[in-house]
């Protein structure tokens, strides 16, 4: 899974072409942290389709809230640098995720 900062978000995610998923999460954010191998397996599946991106902020929290990340866990799923979907915390499970997926691909 591709890892995002500062430097290469706005190339990586803002800037690309097609599905971009970005897993915002957190040090201390115990929710994040258990839903990392979901998003990890789900990306075995479809990773050739969408690219899979994990963002830290912990280390960019300004990054975060200029995405209108203002809770964790929160997913993004970005088309051609635009946000088509946002997975918050009650829904942020695989099920979920792999749904709003395949809606996409």
């Amino acid at each position: 899974m591709l890892e995002l900062n500062k430097e290469n978000f706005e190339a990586e995610v803002l800037q690309s072409e097609g599905l971009t998923l970005v897993d915002f999460w957190g040090d201390t954010c115990e929710p994040c942290k258990a839903l990392m191998p979901d998003i990890e397996a789900l990306e075995l599946v479809y990773g050739s389709q969408i690219k899979f991106a994990k963002l830290n902020t912990t280390k960019a929290r300004r990054l975060a809230i200029s995405q209108k990340v203002l809770g964790l866990p929160t997913l993004l799923l970005y088309k051609d640098g635009v946000v088509v979907e946002e997975i918050t915390k009650d829904n942020a499970n695989k099920s979920y995720i792999e749904e709003v997926i395949k809606k996409h691909v």
